[in-house]
């Protein structure tokens, strides 16, 4: 079983109650530092390097464990107030940001040479860093000003989250949660207002002849936000029941920015709730518009969302596998392309790559499908 001090570690909750223990616990047991950027110092952490057996130089909390794992992961560490952590590969992005630097070459240098870069570019900078230790690695290295980055603790964020849902969605069941050192995600279904939300969607699904998908569908809430990255604190309605959740847009999200806080967050929620049925009337819509060419059009909307193409092209074949030289929908090929999420999970694909993906993918609820059935093959 992975140790929480690593990197790669994730864990996944079947009850709500479990998962906001987790991150009040967390909390607790995080810590925020804040100091000048040009203070900081970095130092290779690869097993060649001195500091590795130099196990005096860290700070008490910090364990061979979490030593070994980020010698075989970003191999860097960083000194806060005169002890060293390890450098979790989340504080990576958020670290070259503070030394003002980025390029695709800085991680093929050695370690040794990438320190002294970074260590000398952050010498140059007055601006203040705000560093999260938790898990005995340092895992991000945010901007020390408020306005660039605000905290919002995960914990609080759920726990308004669930109490605003109770008062909107009574009746709402938690389905499942997942952290990693990168993200947190959670869901729930929303089987109250079934009837509400989608009895328009269902009865036009049962005249399509799409009777068995339709009795499979509930509404749904996803949940998703990150304190070791910029990601925003999102929630976004979903449909769920089929293979894979479907996302179908009508998101909000409040930045870790601008000095926000967790009562931003839940006010905004009533936007996203009052915006559900109509996300859900985008997607009926789909219902209607008839394509001559699907398999061409739907090559041509992953295509021009830059979807991962070899699981698009695989989702492709199989809608291809399908319909034939049929005609279809612009919901048979919306619905159709929920394989690539499914594909990559398959996969082994993270979760914060997954949710992105959906993100990207509710787009398609917005075009013009029209102009994208092509009668020509359309090449990738």
């Amino acid at each position: 079983m992975l140790k929480s001090c690593c990197d790669s570690y994730h864990t996944q909750f079947s009850e709500f109650p479990d998962l906001l223990r987790y991150h009040e616990q967390t909390r607790a047991d995080s810590r925020w530092e804040r100091t000048e950027v040009k203070k900081l110092e970095v130092a290779p952490l690869d097993k060649a390097s001195p500091l590795f057996s130099d196990t005096g130089s860290f700070d008490s909390s910090v364990s061979g464990d979490a030593i070994e794992d980020t010698a075989e992961n970003l191999k860097l560490a960083i000194k806060v107030k005169d002890k060293f952590f390890p450098l979790r590969d989340t504080a990576y992005k958020s670290l070259l940001d503070r030394a003002k630097i980025n390029g695709t070459a800085l991680p093929k240098l050695s370690r040794e040479k990438l320190a002294d870069v970074l260590n000398s570019c952050l010498a140059l900078h007055r601006d203040s860093a705000l560093l999260l230790v938790r898990d005995e690695k340092v895992s991000a290295a945010h901007s020390g000003d408020n306005r660039d980055y605000s905290v919002l603790e995960i914990d609080q964020l759920l726990d308004g989250l669930q109490k605003k849902m109770d008062e909107r969605f009574p009746g709402n069941q938690f389905s499942s949660g997942y952290v990693d050192h990168s993200i947190t995600s959670a869901s729930w279904t929303l089987p109250g207002q079934r009837e509400d939300l989608l009895d328009t969607y269902t009865k036009l699904l049962a005249a399509e002849g799409k009777t068995a998908m339709a009795s499979k569908l509930m509404p749904g809430i996803r949940f998703s936000t990150s304190d070791t990255g910029m990601a925003s604190a999102k929630v976004s309605a979903l449909l769920v029941g089929l293979q894979y959740p479907i996302h179908i847009g009508s998101m909000i999200a409040v930045e870790h920015r601008r000095q926000s806080k967790v009562p931003d967050f839940v006010e905004s929620l009533d936007m996203l709730f009052a915006q559900f049925g109509d996300s859900v009337a985008r997607l009926s819509s789909l219902l209607s518009v008839y394509l001559d060419h699907p398999v061409n059009a739907m090559t041509a909307v992953c295509k021009r969302l830059a979807l991962p193409k070899k699981a698009s092209l695989e989702a492709v074949n199989m809608f291809e596998m399908a319909v034939g030289n049929d005609t279809a929908t612009a919901h048979d090929v919306f619905v159709a392309m929920q394989e690539i999420p499914f594909i990559l999970k398959s996969g082994g694909a993270s979760e914060s790559k997954l949710l992105t993906l959906q993100e990207n993918m509710a787009r398609a609820l917005t075009f013009n499908w029209r102009e994208y059935d092509f009668a020509k093959e359309v090449k990738w």
